[in-house]
């Protein structure tokens, strides 16, 4: 969340909560803190359902790391919104949002992370399911195909 233009366009004393990659340490925190105790739980659940198969998602760094490596999928600009209103740096603005009055839409929403600056754009979405599908973030990494088996 700390990289959503909608929360980077809140106003700001200083840059001080930014990261290195230019996102809020302080909304990014407590992600990392709702997903460390959801794991414990998926962990809890997994010893008492033992006939169960839950899988955890580290939805949160598959996300980050695009942000962090934007470029290298494709995308020109991280935090900027392609439906929005206000230009750069964010392309957001709190009165005037994605399809109210005065909006405005990019021209190519494929190199936009953000849609409208809560919502991932479907370029962003693409690389994300394709990261969720590779297991790499997946505990344990059990192949999908598993759950499709009749």
């Amino acid at each position: 969340m700390g990289c959503f233009p909608q929360k980077l366009a809140i106003p700001r004393n200083d840059d001080t909560d930014l990261d290195e990659h230019g996102c809020l340490k302080t909304y990014n925190n407590r992600a990392k803190a709702f997903n460390s105790h959801l794991s414990a739980v998926i962990d809890s659940l997994s010893l008492e359902l033992k006939d169960a198969t839950i899988v955890y998602v580290d939805i949160y760094s598959i996300k980050y790391e695009l942000v962090a490596n934007h470029s290298k999928y494709g995308f020109d600009n991280r935090y900027m919104a392609c439906c929005g209103h206000g230009g750069p740096p964010y392309n957001y603005n709190h009165s005037i949002t994605c399809m109210g009055a005065g909006f405005q839409v990019c021209d190519d929403g494929s190199k936009h992370i953000s849609w409208d600056g809560v919502h991932y754009s479907e370029a962003a979405n693409r690389v994300i399911a394709s990261k969720i599908l590779t297991t790499e973030y997946s505990r344990p990494r059990i192949n999908y195909e598993f759950f499709c088996k009749g």
